[in-house]
């Protein structure tokens, strides 16, 4: 419908040139002497607008011509461009295939046609890194560092991902601080840094980090707890022998991270080594309280110094709540026996070797006759924990 319309129209403008031209008796007379020429006005505007056309026709020609160098450069710099992008679209895609030798050409290629070139130098680093080729890995990582303002925190990342990778802890550590400088940390630099951390022992940053992801939920409780828990612990191994040092430690952990039983009993190990059997009591009382572990009641026993009759009673509270834990029923004989109640220690001795047999029991056992001149019991125990022994 439309094309008839246009039709319809060009049709009507013919028909009305046409009818002007034939109505027009004009002429147009040019002198130049010694000439003169006279032409019908019709043909002088046929003239005129044929020239005006054809004068366009030829500039359009010649500003063409003028512009073809320009065109020419722009054409090679688009395609240059053009060929840029899609191998560092390949690059990129043939890096997350694992086809690494492929994925290092095409962000070379990329690189050399200016194409992102911070971007196609990374994309080749880590190509080179999967590759084990440190020498092409440095010297990429030099050329993004040469585009900096487009992709500062990107190389800083990449680069402590790599160091991290093959275990160049403090070279990460300098790219992760650097990275802080900038104000660029993140959940994805936090984790590195809890990586870097750990493999460098330094354990006061470990929990540091850790407690920041639980807290931005990049991690969870229970990934968590392990975490700390080492922590601490390799903390407390670095204070072995200044029970001081413990003391103040143990005190600055938050509650919440003390309520574990393994930590709670290297801390009263740690101290009871140290000599301070008195806070290790302490320690493994306000356990006992919360979260109840038989390790704890091993250590109990080993506690020197205070009130032993104390501890027994305490002991005995507790037993009420565990009645079969055969480490507590021998730690309760040992404290009794530290204390000469002979009777009590005995029937907490062959308590706990009814709950379970232990050579640790039957070796305490043995000991006691020993010190009440009953030989021939003695030896029978002493006997047991030998058989013990042998089918351990």
């Amino acid at each position: 419908m439309r094309i008839l319309l246009w039709l319809l129209a060009l049709f009507a403008l013919a028909v009305g040139v046409s009818l002007a031209f034939g109505y027009n008796e004009g002429y147009v007379l040019i002198v130049l002497p010694p000439w003169r020429v006279e032409l019908s006005l019709n043909f002088f505007i046929v003239l005129a607008v044929g020239g005006f056309l054809l004068g366009h026709v030829l500039l359009r020609l010649l500003s063409h011509t003028l512009r073809l160098p320009q065109a020419v450069r722009a054409f090679r710099e688009r395609k240059r461009r053009e060929k840029g992008a899609r191998a560092l679209r390949e690059a990129v895609q043939q890096l997350f295939e694992g086809r690494y030798g492929h994925a290092l050409k095409n962000a070379a290629l990329s690189h050399a046609a200016h194409e992102a070139p911070a971007l196609s130098a990374l994309v080749a680093a880590r190509a080179a890194h999967f590759l084990r080729d440190s020498r092409r890995e440095e010297e990429w990582l030099k050329r993004a560092a040469e585009h900096d303002d487009e992709a500062h925190s990107a190389r800083l990342m990449t680069e402590a991902e790599l160091h991290v990778d093959a275990r160049r802890f403090d070279a990460a550590l300098e790219a992760l601080d650097a990275l802080q400088e900038g104000g660029g940390r993140h959940i994805a630099a936090l984790r590195l840094a809890l990586r870097v951390h750990r493999g460098l022992g330094r354990w006061d940053d470990v929990l540091k980090v850790a407690r920041q992801l639980e807290k931005h939920r990049a991690l969870t409780h229970d990934a968590a707890v392990p975490l700390k828990q080492r922590a601490h612990l390799e903390n407390l191994r670095g204070r072995e022998g200044d029970a001081r040092a413990l003391v103040a430690y143990w005190e600055a952990v938050p509650a919440e991270e003390r309520r574990v039983p393994r930590l709670a009993a290297a801390a009263a190990r740690a101290l009871i080594a140290a000599g301070d059997g008195a806070a290790a009591q302490r320690i493994i009382e306000q356990q006992g309280e919360t979260e109840w572990d038989s390790e704890l009641a091993d250590l109990y026993a080993e506690c020197r110094g205070g009130d032993t009759l104390e501890r027994i009673a305490r002991g005995e509270k507790w037993l009420e709540k565990h009645p079969q834990d055969a480490r507590l029923l021998l730690a309760l004989g040992r404290l009794c026996r530290e204390q000469q109640l002979w009777g009590k220690a005995q029937s907490y001795f062959e308590a706990s070797l009814t709950v379970q047999p232990s050579q640790d029991a039957h070796v305490e056992l043995a000991t006691l006759f020993a010190q009440l001149g009953r030989s021939e019991e003695s030896n029978q125990a002493y006997r047991s924990a030998a058989a013990l022994c042998r089918q351990a």
